[in-house]
């Protein structure tokens, strides 16, 4: 797996950060992964508009055919029934070209979703990590914070964290360490990482 924390790259003559390299990605799409907290939507979004693909967010795409929040479904068909809604989700953004897909924070726990990741080529699986303390702080103060039971329990998710956390270094290529960048550096790291 490789690891790397973005630096904006400085020219000789100039402080400010060079411009992105015009190198072709060997990639056909990229995901994202890691826990509630980690960028995954924001860096997405910034990330597929730098290199003018779509934009899949996997929670999203559940919502929008299921017809109504995670939360409800989680609410009145449990988690199973999600996770094969999300399953299907990912199948499906991973069966189409240039596109940014955000994973939600549980989908590697998952075994099919794990497959669906090793076994579709061309496709860069990357962690965006971050240290548990850091990723509820940015969670707390995210829009919507007040609803999400997970977040009413620091204790249950942590451990949540750490029982996931394997799952997202198995299942990705790539890490970067989001702790200290903004989504931007966060997105030049990226494509450093894929040039």
């Amino acid at each position: 797996m490789t690891t790397l924390a973005a630096e904006p790259k400085m020219t000789e003559t100039n402080t400010e950060p060079a411009p992105p390299a015009t190198t072709a990605l060997t990639t056909r799409r990229i995901v994202l992964t890691g826990f509630m907290g980690a960028g995954k939507s924001t860096v997405g979004i910034l990330l597929a508009e730098a290199l003018g693909w779509n934009f899949a967010d996997i929670d999203a795409e559940v919502e929008q055919r299921a017809g109504c929040t995670v939360a409800d479904i989680f609410t009145a068909e449990g988690e199973v029934a999600f996770r094969r809604l999300e399953s299907a989700a990912i199948a499906r953004a991973l069966g189409t070209d240039h596109t940014v897909i955000a994973l939600g924070g549980g989908a590697p726990e998952i075994l099919t979703n794990r497959l669906l990741l090793e076994q579709t080529t061309a496709t860069a699986v990357i962690f965006l990590d971050a240290p548990f303390e850091v990723l509820f702080d940015r969670c707390v103060l995210q829009e919507g914070a007040a609803v999400r039971p997970v977040l009413m329990d620091p204790v249950a998710a942590a451990a949540r964290f750490r029982q996931r956390a394997p799952h997202y270094r198995r299942s990705a290529k790539h890490h970067v360490a989001t702790a200290e960048q903004t989504p931007e550096e966060t997105v030049a790291a990226i494509l450093a990482l894929l040039r």
